[in-house]
């Protein structure tokens, strides 16, 4: 849909690659235009394939419920349509070997812009969620129009990257960012009023318009993490659990049967506002367990990509794993006695080793609750680190495109 000489210099789409992205959404047979059974069907195929990761035709029968007749005309339809790759035969133990069938990585593209605090991120991204190619681009703070004309730079030329046969095959952006931004100028270091620009801005609107209406989806940047996680999580991931993104902020994100909830609004799994206790009263989570807690600590900059700095041995880092620890049990102890989570996963913007340290210490803080009346639940760590935030928003256009409710190529199915 995207073509990388799709761009004047005013940076919004040419005309003349129009048809060709109208074509596409009826081409891939991919979801928005399916109707009915057959596309939640083939939607229900491609959501156990993801998260089995390549299954033969008779499993997916025999998981489905579906007719092995029904199944192999949508595992061939499927194919047809280049969403599934057929791998080498299987042989058991008797009978004829059996095919398993995987997602085609090279199906459909999507771009996931995440902004940030300091820099906003851009990345190409495949059907299974793996980045292609990133840029960044890194400010004092955000502005929307600096951010707008950064993605129409930086858009076509990472589509460019991908081979000349594969660039019709864009879905859309996603675009992953904290809400109600103005709100936070203090937090930000921007000066009074300037963050004033992102209320009411539409962002997701412009964007579309530099893709003359192509698809762009919207939504806070720790729902975006969270589909992330949901994305890269195989099948023995639980089906209900509460995600906590440790940033600049602190985000989450909520998933039940399997799914993700974003709630009626987009701000479900908000943690970083719950309350907990403070040396002097209640305080939202993100003033005790977030990187902008730690940067206060240490009177330092947070390094940036460096799993091995000092910054991360300090007193203050140490005061800080303490005190975020204690805080993100505390907010889960609230989250399960609302919902009956069966884990909290933690990941953020830090080394993997500090992150394994801060889920240690806040199974070993939850352990110390008193969580009378609350079933038992698992702390565990997040798999996809820093990047979960541009991956999730990436991830947003391709549910969007192949999926009757956004959200069924994450549907739960059971195991048979």
């Amino acid at each position: 849909m995207l073509q990388p000489n799709s761009f004047g210099k005013d940076g919004r789409m040419q005309q003349d690659t129009i048809e060709e992205g109208a074509a596409l959404r009826t081409d891939l047979g991919g979801g928005a235009n399916q109707t009915g059974a057959r596309a939640y069907n083939d939607r229900l195929v491609l959501s156990l394939i993801r998260r089995e990761g390549a299954l033969s035709k008779a499993e997916l029968a025999r998981r489905t419920g579906l007719s092995p007749q029904t199944l192999g005309l949508i595992v061939k339809r499927l194919q047809k349509e280049k969403l599934l790759l057929a791998e080498k035969p299987v042989r058991g133990k008797g009978g004829q070997p059996s095919v398993p069938y995987r997602l085609n990585p090279d199906a459909v593209f999507a771009l996931g812009l995440k902004i940030g605090r300091r820099s906003a991120e851009l990345t190409l991204c495949d059907f299974v969620g793996a980045v292609r190619v990133r840029v960044e681009k890194r400010y004092r703070y955000p502005m929307p129009e600096e951010i707008v004309a950064f993605y129409g730079i930086e858009a076509p030329k990472l589509v460019s990257t991908l081979p000349e046969a594969h660039r019709n095959r864009l879905s859309g952006t996603g675009v992953a960012m904290p809400f109600n931004l103005w709100s936070w100028g203090d937090a930000l270091d921007a000066p009074v009023g300037a963050l004033e620009a992102w209320r009411n801005y539409p962002i997701d609107a412009k964007l579309s318009d530099m893709m003359q209406g192509a698809e762009v989806a919207l939504s806070n940047d720790g729902t975006a993490a969270c589909a992330a996680e949901l994305t890269a999580s195989d099948a023995s991931a639980p089906p209900d659990f509460c995600y906590v993104f440790v940033g600049w902020f602190v985000g989450g994100g909520i998933v039940l049967d399997g799914k993700l909830h974003p709630g009626r609004r987009g701000n479900a799994g908000a943690l970083g506002s719950m309350l907990v206790a403070g040396p002097d009263g209640p305080q939202p989570l993100l003033e005790r367990a977030s990187l902008m807690r730690l940067e206060q600590l240490s009177g330092s900059e947070l390094p940036v990509g460096d799993d091995d700095a000092p910054y991360w041995r300090t007193d203050a880092a140490e005061r800080w794993l303490e005190d975020a620890a204690l805080s993100i049990a505390q907010a889960a102890a609230n989250a399960a006695a609302v919902i009956d989570f069966t884990a909290l996963r933690i990941d953020g913007v830090m080394p993997a080793r500090i992150r394994r340290q801060l889920v240690d210490a806040t199974r070993d803080a939850y352990a110390r609750l008193d969580t009378r009346g609350l079933s038992p639940i698992a702390i565990e760590e997040g798999h996809v680190g820093a990047d979960a935030r541009a991956v999730g928003a990436a991830i947003l256009p391709i549910l969007s495109g192949f999926s009757r409710d956004r959200e069924v190529l994450l549907k739960s199915v059971g195991a048979g």
